[in-house]
C-alpha cells in the first residue's frame, strides 16, 4: 500500500522539527531545538534518529535550525539548504563537514531516497528561504510556514497536497496589545513578509480545501500572541461560512509548539 507518515515533532515560534517517511527514507525538515529534545522526540513515535536520511533546512532563523549542526554531525546526516541560507547560518551551527553540506534551489526538485522533494520560495524576512512539497510516489505533504502574506504563487505550490501544514501564528490583536514585543517587531510579524495571521490562514485554507486537501494542520503558533484553541476556532468560523465543517470534508489539527502530535498516515485512494 502507498503510504506517507507525517508527525509535527515541535511547531511553533519557539523551535520546528517535522517529520516525514516514505518508503526507507526518512528526513527532517526543520531543526529548530535542541539535539537532545529532537531525539526523544522522535524516539517517542518509534523512530531512531540514526535512520534520518537527511535534514532540510527552510531557512535560517534560530527557530529553525537550533539543533541542525548538532544533528548532523552526530548522525552524520546531510543538511539540505539554500545558497542564501547557507551563507547566513555561517557561524550558527558549528563545523558541518563538506559532503553533508548539500545546496538546493528553489524552482529545482531533487530526489532524498525515495521522497521527491520540491522547494519553493516563500516571502519571509530571511536570506533566501523556501517551503517544501514532498511526494511519495501519487502522495504529497507540503509545508509552508513563516509566510508574510499567502501569494497566489504558494498556492500554485501546495494546492492538491494530501496533507498541509499551514501557518497560523497570530493574532492580529493580541499582538498589537503584547507590551512585551516593539513597534519594530509588531510592524515585522504583521508586515507582507512576516508570519501569517490566523485570519490569513483560515482564508487560504477554504481555497486549499477547495483543491482537494484532506488533512490540514495548523502550525508555527506564537506561544504570546497566539493560542491553539483560537487558531482552530478561527479557521473553523471561515470553513463553516463556506459550507465546509472538520470531521467531515477535512481533518483540521493543530500542530503544537512544546508538544510531539501523532503520526499522520497518508494513504493512496484506490476504487
Amino acid at each position: 500500500m502507498n503510504e506517507m507518515y507525517f508527525c509535527p515533532l515541535f511547531s511553533g515560534s519557539s523551535g520546528n522539527a517535522l517529520f516525514c517517511q516514505y518508503g526507507n527514507t526518512r528526513l527532517l525538515i526543520d531543526a529548530g531545538k535542541p539535539g537532545r529534545q529532537i531525539e526523544e522526540a522522535l524516539r517517542s513515535i518509534g523512530v531512531d534518529p540514526a535512520t534520518l536520511s537527511g535534514v532540510l533546512i527552510t531557512h535560517e532563523h534560530s527557530d529553525h535550525i537550533h539543533g541542525a549542526g548538532i544533528i548532523s554531525r552526530k548522525y552524520h546526516l546531510p543538511l539540505f539548504a539554500t545558497s542564501g541560507t547557507w551563507a547566513a547560518m555561517a557561524g550558527k551551527i558549528g563545523k558541518i563537514a563538506p559532503e553533508f553540506r548539500q545546496e538546493i534551489q528553489a524552482g529545482r526538485d531533487f530526489y532524498l531516497g525515495e521522497i521527491g522533494v520540491a522547494p519553493f520560495p516563500i516571502p519571509h524576512d530571511a536570506a533566501d528561504p523556501v517551503g517544501f512539497r514532498l511526494y511519495g510516489g501519487s502522495l504529497s505533504i507540503a509545508t509552508a510556514t513563516d509566510l508574510g502574506h499567502f501569494s497566489r504563487f504558494v498556492y500554485d505550490q501546495i494546492a492538491g497536497s494530501d496533507l498541509i501544514l499551514l501557518e497560523s501564528n497570530h493574532d492580529p490583536d493580541m499582538l498589537r496589545a503584547n507590551p512585551h514585543y516593539n513597534m519594530q517587531l509588531k510592524t515585522r510579524i504583521l508586515g507582507d513578509h512576516g508570519h501569517l495571521s490566523n485570519e490569513a490562514c483560515s482564508e487560504a485554507l477554504v481555497h486549499l480545501i477547495a483543491a482537494g486537501t484532506g488533512t490540514v494542520l495548523l502550525g508555527h503558533l506564537s506561544g504570546e500572541n497566539n493560542t491553539p484553541e483560537l487558531a482552530r476556532q478561527v479557521s473553523i468560523q471561515a470553513l463553516a461560512r463556506e459550507g465546509i465543517q472538520p470531521g467531515r470534508d477535512v481533518q483540521l489539527d493543530v500542530a503544537l509548539r512544546d508538544h510531539t502530535g501523532p503520526v499522520y498516515t497518508i494513504r493512496q485512494v484506490t476504487d
